[in-house]
């Protein structure tokens, strides 16, 4: 973890703590601090070192929150912090992991309760002295005894925007081991997927112990889990990297094996059988000869194993992206020769789904638009929320407002290097109407529909509805999923990609690493019923905009190509998708 997530996180627990203690205004003041010293491309602890007014130049961090910042870089510790703290001694990120309880809950639960862990609360609600809350009843008592079991999942796993830089950040160290010959990522998180349950380091090395041995003196090593001679755990970053080394002729063999997923592997073990061949973590072998007697891991002569595309050549098949191994037909068409050609993050040429200062964000429509154009975008769209269901604290904009911000964004657009869209996030509501007027949407170059609100039970209903609409251009964020915090709607992805494709409305894969929404599985649904992706990263800062790595790797998984793709289109062929 960087020292700017580090602080960033700090201050978000201080804004959820003062939520759960009712205090107004400050929390929101926290976290668009945190959200900016987590996207500032300097090092925050420099900073702190020039002095508080060197931190405060970072926008939306004002005095007493620089002063925070410098105390814990000068102390280890944020006093008030600990004040906190010891007055609600919760497990904040455990209880605000089930579905509908926030903050401010956790602070009721507390105070009428004593409830400070996930167990505490089930215990409580199985007891019903959770309905006698004021505020409260047994229905939201019933809620929360139906999410426990999902938030203790959720809770042992760690988003793939955390543990991806952590686990890069691992990477190098160990690839810079002097022993090292080669090094990769493996496992969930060499696939891409949404959550990951540890950290796989693999490497090839004639050196075991000597690279076990410097691994474990990693600097963010917080304790060491195991040794051996050829293997190692630790815990650091408040996540389990796992080392484990093999000699480099069978380095190919072990990353193709320790990538996984089991489904693929036992379909590629199968495909190796039916030639005579073994396939297996040390290499793959010829066994056409060898006896019972010799039946061993290594028997047999060895073919391959020293790289990955050796380990498929030798199965006949073309080598397989770790995104797509899932066991969903990859197989039969790495041996067919058609693999689809995967888009690639350069092939994304804008982002269509962004939010200002005019709503939840924390920059001006100037800044976010001189931030995409240095990230290296053709275009973007401007789409602050609109007012509507799941919209609470004056966030969203009403369409009076709408139109004046049209105006702001056109006049910037005049001075801009990149092409500038007019848009909104909409809010799609239960029963599948948009909470902007019809009048109001037309006069917009974009509209993005989500839903933010009732996200329980089948969504299939209203999300179609929205597809059907003939201003909506792209559903935002579908299921309205948010990771480890709730699972969001239950959809038909055939019927809607299908409602989608025949209205000429693109299905988002929204990057935020809290949502990765549509998943990788909707993607190839999507695609394959002919529907068109758009890759956005919800950006409420310029910071966000390297977040589309995230949305690419998801569309990856769903075997999306740079042709399915809306933003991969020059801004010309964006109007006239738009315009169809």
């Amino acid at each position: 973890m960087s020292r700017n997530d580090e602080i960033a996180t700090l201050l978000e627990e201080f804004a959820d703590l003062l939520d759960a203690k009712g205090v107004e205004y400050k929390p929101r003041a926290y976290r668009r601090a945190a959200e900016n010293i987590r996207d500032h491309p300097g090092d925050i602890e420099g900073l702190a070192a020039e002095g508080a007014e060197a931190v405060g130049e970072i926008d939306g961090v004002g005095d007493a929150i620089s002063s925070k910042v410098v105390e814990y870089f000068e102390t280890g510790e944020i006093e008030e912090l600990g004040e906190l703290r010891e007055e609600l001694p919760v497990d904040m990120a455990a209880l605000t992991a089930v579905e509908g309880v926030g903050p401010k809950t956790v602070g009721s639960l507390y105070e009428e309760l004593g409830i400070t862990t996930l167990d505490e609360l089930e215990a409580a609600a199985e007891a019903g002295e959770i309905q006698d809350i004021k505020g409260f009843g047994a229905k939201t008592e019933q809620n929360i005894l139906d999410n426990i079991e999902f938030a203790r999942e959720a809770h042992a796993r760690t988003l793939l925007g955390t543990a991806h830089p952590y686990g890069e950040q691992a990477r190098q160290y160990v690839a810079d081991i002097d022993a090292v010959e080669r090094c990769a990522l493996g496992g969930s998180l060499r696939r891409w997927r949404p959550t990951i349950g540890d950290v796989d380091v693999l490497v090839g090395s004639a050196e075991g112990e000597r690279v076990v041995d410097a691994f474990t003196d990693w600097p963010e090593v917080e304790g060491v889990i195991e040794a051996g001679e050829t293997k190692a755990s630790v815990r650091a970053g408040g996540l389990r990297v796992d080392l484990r080394v093999v000699v480099p002729e069978e380095f190919g063999a072990a990353l193709q094996y320790f990538t996984g997923s089991k489904d693929h592997n036992v379909a590629v073990r199968n495909r190796a059988i039916e030639r005579d061949l073994k396939v297996n973590e040390y290499g793959v072998f010829d066994v056409s000869e060898v006896g019972d007697e010799e039946d061993h891991q290594r028997a047999g002569e060895r073919v391959a194993g020293e790289t990955e595309e050796g380990v498929y050549e030798a199965l006949d098949m073309a080598w397989v992206p770790p995104e797509m191994r899932e066991n969903r037909g990859e197989v039969a068409a790495a041996a067919d020769g058609d693999l689809p050609d995967l888009l690639v993050e350069a092939d994304v040429r804008g982002d269509l789904h962004t939010h200002s200062e005019w709503s939840d964000g924390g920059n001006t429509v100037a800044e976010m638009v001189e931030g995409a154009a240095v990230f290296g975008h053709d275009y973007i769209a401007i789409t602050d929320h609109a007012t509507g269901p799941g919209m609470v604290g004056g966030v969203g904009i009403d369409d009076e407002t709408l139109r004046e911000q049209v105006a702001e964004v056109e006049s910037v657009a005049s001075e801009a290097d990149i092409d500038v869209f007019s848009g909104v996030e909409a809010n799609i509501a239960a029963d599948g109407e948009i909470s902007v007027a019809d009048d109001v949407l037309a006069e917009l170059d974009l509209v993005v529909a989500s839903p933010h609100a009732a996200l329980d039970g089948d969504g299939t209903d209203r999300l179609v509805a929205a597809a059907e609409h003939p201003e909506v251009d792209i559903i935002g964020h579908p299921t309205g999923r948010y990771l480890n915090r709730r699972s969001g709607l239950d959809v038909d992805i055939d019927r809607l990609a299908t409602a989608a494709a025949d209205a000429g409305t693109a299905l988002e894969v929204n990057a935020s690493p809290a949502r990765l929404d549509l998943d990788g599985y909707a993607v190839k649904a999507a695609v394959d019923a002919g529907a068109t992706i758009a890759i956005d990263t919800d950006a409420h800062s310029p910071g966000s905009f390297e977040q589309i790595t995230y949305g690419v790797h998801t569309a990856r998984r769903g075997w999306a190509e740079a042709g399915d793709v809306l933003n991969t289109r020059s801004a010309d062929e964006l109007r006239e998708f738009l315009d169809g």
